[in-house]
């Protein structure tokens, strides 16, 4: 079975930030990521990973006002500056935590702005996030977003997010397949994953509908995990779902899998 890592920004979120390291470590997860580390000191985060004996494998570029409905700002034109200075921040942060890679969301296509002009300032933008991370020995994820949760949601297609990888032409850029996004904006997930694993650098998971976990949906995930596991999938599975309930609740099935490969 492929290794799980949680993402405490949506699980364990019965307790304050800080606390969900040892929550997961508790609930036998080894590796956890989240969307945003900036709101708290590099070093208190550090001190968390190590207290739990904690992998940090993932996090994101800073993504503009998230608070204000934000959800990345690497597709317009007008903040250049800013996502430049996103990326210097990211790279301190995770030259901190140790973490390997760092995904960059592509944010909602700015009204009045044309499509070739968005491609083109996110394609400029990623060459200049590759370059700056290949210098301190780090990878860079880009992600499709489905249109239904985040309407407007500039990169939101696998095919379109290869191409735009095309162009950029990095060899530290790699895709972030959410299977959660792919099956509402495309379905083929077993297919997807046989085609393109040798481009994706990340996985995450949830269940359709309700992003709840494994189990709840229409998504047969005993089955692709498997069919991971015959590709040779060696990276991580980020749990990036809504519990239904609680998180310890709604652990079940990860607790099944860990038996199967203890």
């Amino acid at each position: 079975m492929p290794r799980f890592s949680a993402n405490l920004s949506m699980l364990f979120t019965e307790v304050p930030f800080l606390d969900r390291f040892i929550r997961a470590r508790r609930a036998g997860f080894e590796a956890v990521e989240f969307l945003f580390p900036y709101d708290h000191p590099a070093q208190h985060i550090r001190e968390r990973l190590d207290d739990a004996g904690l992998q940090l494998v993932l996090h994101n570029l800073p993504a503009g006002d998230w608070e204000a409905g934000e959800r990345g700002i690497a597709c317009h034109p007008d903040r250049v500056d800013e996502f430049r200075r996103g990326v210097e921040r990211a790279i301190e942060y995770a030259t901190a935590l140790g973490v390997p890679r760092l995904n960059c969301l592509a944010g909602k296509a700015p009204a009045g702005v044309q499509d070739a002009v968005l491609r083109q300032t996110f394609v400029e933008n990623l060459r200049y996030a590759a370059g700056e991370l290949k210098a301190a020995g780090l990878t860079l994820l880009i992600e499709p977003v489905n249109t239904f949760d985040i309407p407007g949601f500039w990169l939101n297609r696998t095919t379109q997010a290869l191409d735009v990888m095309d162009e950029v032409d990095a060899g530290n850029l790699l895709l972030q397949f959410d299977l959660y996004h792919a099956q509402r904006m495309e379905g083929e997930l077993a297919g997807t994953l046989t085609r393109h694993l040798h481009r994706i650098g990340h996985i995450q998971l949830a269940d359709n509908p309700g992003r709840h976990e494994p189990g709840t949906g229409e998504i047969h995930y005993p089955f692709l995990f498997e069919h991971l596991d015959r590709l040779g999938w060696n990276g991580w599975v980020g749990c990036e779902y809504k519990p239904a309930t609680t998180t310890e609740m709604g652990l079940g099935w990860f607790r099944s899998f860990a038996k199967e490969t203890a």
